[in-house]
């Protein structure tokens, strides 16, 4: 008698042991869906980003993302209260001695079913996108087939005259010196012909430029700095600027002067907002 009742005693515990390890690869299963689940949410904002990045003017949706991120997250939350609820009743059996049912298991069929419906609708989806995409890349290169290297373009959510009077107000306050404000546009109206509205300040620091020059004569091409504050055709207006990356490998400038010409980025983000 005794050898029997040790004998289901090891039994009842491997069981236990079993099942709780069942129930820790069907958590890890949850938390797997939940976390792709946010992956695939967070897609579409990557998308916008990346088209935001190469001046797309095309809006297109990727709404689609958040709604599969979504339904991932949500099945990975219902799995882990199925499998709360499960192995619950599972080890209520197993202490009351009663038959534990030898069927498949009907979660890991559901899951694998949603799973693969789910990647067969991402796919379809992600080749629709692509397919946007690269037409919409293909047009931007046709109508601007020369991007300078280098140059930083930013949006401005103000006019260019607007977006020129906040530049000079900033570099007044800082002490900068503006040289000259250049009206392409203008320049252009006076021989007949029109362009949309293009200003160049050139403005800069000798405290800050001749230190530059010193360790590189060449950066004098590039100095004093420069902003260029324009309207394209769709009437959206960018301010660019040389990156200060650029200069800095293009006259192997030393890194301890690297914030001398970096000033330009944050007068720029300041004339932006």
């Amino acid at each position: 008698m005794d050898a029997n009742q040790d004998t289901r005693q090891r039994a009842g515990l491997s069981d236990a042991l079993a099942a709780e390890r069942t129930f820790l690869a069907w958590i890890r299963t949850g938390l797997a869906l939940m976390g792709f689940g946010f992956v695939v949410a967070r897609f579409g904002l990557f998308l916008k980003q990346l088209q935001f990045l190469q001046h797309n003017s095309a809006d297109p949706s990727y709404g689609l993302s958040l709604w599969f991120g979504t339904a991932l997250i949500v099945a990975g939350v219902a799995v882990n209260l199925s499998s709360a609820r499960h192995h619950f009743r599972l080890m209520q059996k197993l202490e009351q001695g009663g038959p534990v049912p030898s069927r498949p298991s009907t979660e890991a069929i559901l899951v694998a079913l949603f799973l693969a419906l789910t990647g067969i609708a991402m796919a379809i989806y992600l080749i629709t996108t692509r397919g946007t995409t690269t037409s919409n890349n293909r047009q931007e290169v046709s109508m601007s087939p020369a991007i300078n290297k280098g140059i930083v373009d930013k949006p401005s959510n103000h006019s260019v005259d607007q977006t020129v009077d906040r530049l000079k107000g900033i570099l007044q306050s800082k002490n900068v010196t503006l040289f000259a404000v250049v009206d392409h546009s203008g320049e252009a109206e006076k021989v007949g012909m029109k362009m949309p509205p293009t200003k160049l300040l050139i403005f800069g620091n000798p405290k800050a430029g001749t230190p530059l020059m010193l360790a590189s004569p060449s950066t004098a091409i590039d100095l004093p700095l420069k902003i260029l504050v324009r309207e394209d055709v769709q009437g959206k207006v960018w301010i660019s600027y040389n990156s200060a990356a650029y200069l800095q490998e293009r006259h192997n400038l030393p890194a301890d002067l690297l914030p001398n010409i970096a000033v330009v980025e944050t007068l720029a983000a300041k004339a932006a907002e």
